[in-house]
């Protein structure tokens, strides 16, 4: 088993290569660049002010429709680092909520993207993908990515819930 002095060393030696940083710099730029582009294009959408960074997981801000949120429904996008891919989750704003849209979900047959199954750590009724190889070289296309499949999902979750 490796020790914490040795993961520790390895992560100085990563750092001293300086990538890392740039890339995680990188990255958090453009999700600040990607939840300004989205709240200046939805002004009705609650998009608050923080990203969560992570522990070099998950990145990922949320993004509220009036109309998911009354809800109590909530969006969040979402980047993993492990698989380098985005995804979008339909996420609510307690475990008993979330509980009750995946049974709802479940029971009227949701066929859009798998359901999430619930456990500890999870806090995503469904996650779609939505880039499963970004070209952060062409961050406007990618954005433009994004917000496409974003508003395709916030479709089919408003008009299933109607």
């Amino acid at each position: 088993m490796t020790s914490l002095n040795q993961h520790m060393q390895e992560y100085k030696k990563q750092l001293d290569k300086g990538m890392i940083q740039q890339a995680y710099r990188g990255l958090f730029d453009f999700y600040s660049a990607l939840r300004s582009y989205l709240k200046e294009k939805y002004p009705d959408h609650l998009i608050p002010g923080s990203i969560y960074q992570g522990y070099m997981d998950m990145t990922y801000f949320s993004y509220s429709p009036p109309i998911l949120k009354k809800k109590d429904l909530k969006i969040a996008i979402v980047f993993l680092h492990k698989p380098m891919r985005f995804e979008v989750w339909l996420g609510a704003v307690n475990r008993h909520v979330q509980n009750h849209y995946r049974e709802l979900f479940r029971k009227k047959g949701w066929d859009k993207a798998p359901l999430t199954e619930p456990g500890k750590g999870v806090d995503a009724i469904v996650a779609l993908p939505l880039a499963e190889h970004p070209d952060f070289d062409h961050q406007p296309a990618l954005m433009r990515q994004i917000e496409q499949g974003v508003t395709e999902f916030i479709n089919d979750v408003i008009y299933f819930l109607s």
